[in-house]
């Protein structure tokens, strides 16, 4: 769907067999009308978020809004692949394992602060900690190849494990937005202006921090099984960065959408269905150089409680049809992250590819999805 709205476009790439509820259309169309937004994109993961559309990116020209991106800067996903193969897979066994990864990190987190050129701050507990809501860790294995030659340009084994992050900068980003706000409100700062400095600065630590706290993740999530775990692919999906387009240098704005610039892109879905590693293929600029970053909510959480527990038992949601086994001992969140509250990745894929933005390169298969145990020791 293609319109004008001022000088302002409004794409939509997403067919009719999406869940596309209206609420995330209007709230596209209202960020659109910001002073200095020349194109807003929303993907078939689109749904409404709080005054802002999850599953979009908006490109500004002269002026950045903080606000946009929310308070979980740096928020992303990261693919390791690990030493483990499929035989090696002992789901019940390892379903039962204190990964701790509620915890902070027992080791010296300074050196590793260090490493990765991060000074220390007030959030390094939460250093290598999932966090709640819809982050997790997640142990997959490889499905089907559909594109042999790209799977071999990604350097992972047909039988290797691997390990699929989604976590970000934990209470850190929200430090950043909320200092931001206190002087700035909800308005958008000029991008030469001091405010557009010091946010853009504090802004890149974010990032970089939730980087190394994917890294650090996937570590502690391997190391309990035994194994090592190398980085494949990082890609933040809550960001603001700068881009060169053929007319000037704008602004890219993304809210639950993922960078283009990579060799590929996991597209994941909820913990009952199938993760896909796929390639990109648009022109870039036309969809803002982003891509869909997951399933995308179909209900709000408080609406897929109630639906949730209607229809299972608890039991039910620890082990998914595919075989795949959920630690999550938080009752509500077991509930809010069921598959079912999530569209379904295959149609979201589909809208992608049949919009020339992307090419399926493989399939991944959810093993053991680690959200949270209880929290003790």
């Amino acid at each position: 769907m293609n319109s004008q709205l001022l000088s302002t476009q409004v794409r939509l790439f997403a067919s009719a067999r999406s869940w596309i509820e209206g609420e995330a259309v209007r709230q596209l169309y209202a960020t659109a009308k910001l002073d200095g937004v020349r194109l807003a994109v929303g993907f078939p993961d689109l749904h409404p978020g709080k005054g802002t559309p999850v599953g979009a990116a908006f490109v500004t020209e002269g002026v950045i809004y903080p606000h946009l991106i929310g308070g979980d800067i740096g928020c992303g996903m990261a693919l390791f692949k690990t030493d483990l193969v499929r035989r090696d897979a002992k789901l019940d066994r390892w379903a039962d394992l204190r990964f701790n990864l509620e915890h902070p990190w027992d080791e010296f987190v300074y050196g590793f602060l260090a490493e990765h050129d991060l000074e220390s701050t007030e959030f390094d507990p939460a250093l290598g900690t999932i966090g709640g809501g819809n982050h997790f860790a997640e142990l997959q294995a490889v499905e089907e190849i559909l594109d042999a030659s790209a799977f071999r340009k990604i350097g992972l084994g047909k039988q290797q494990l691997v390990v699929l992050v989604h976590s970000g900068s934990r209470g850190l980003g929200e430090s950043i937005l909320r200092a931001h706000v206190e002087q700035h409100f909800g308005d958008g700062v000029e991008t030469e202006s001091f405010a557009a400095e010091a946010y853009l600065r504090d802004h890149d630590v974010a990032v970089r921090w939730a980087k190394a706290n994917r890294e650090l993740i996937a570590r502690r999530f391997v190391a309990t099984l035994g194994a090592e775990a190398e980085c494949l692919w990082d890609g933040c999906h809550n960001s603001i960065t700068r881009c060169e387009s053929e007319a000037a240098a704008v602004w890219v704005h993304r809210k639950g959408a993922v960078t283009v610039e990579s060799n590929f892109v996991v597209i994941p879905g909820s913990r009952g269905s199938l993760s896909y590693l796929v390639r990109p293929t648009g022109d870039g600029e036309s969809h803002a150089w982003s891509l869909a970053h997951g399933a995308g909510r179909k209900w709000a959480r408080s609406e897929a409680r109630l639906r949730m527990r209607e229809r299972f038992h608890r039991h039910q949601l620890v082990q998914t049809p595919l075989g795949g086994r959920v630690v999550c001992e938080e009752r509500d969140l077991l509930y809010e992250e069921a598959p079912g509250a999530y569209k379904k990745v295959e149609t979201v894929v589909q809208d992608l590819v049949d919009a020339g933005l992307v090419s399926v390169i493989a399939t991944l298969r959810p093993l053991l999805t680690y959200k949270t145990r209880k929290l003790r020791r």
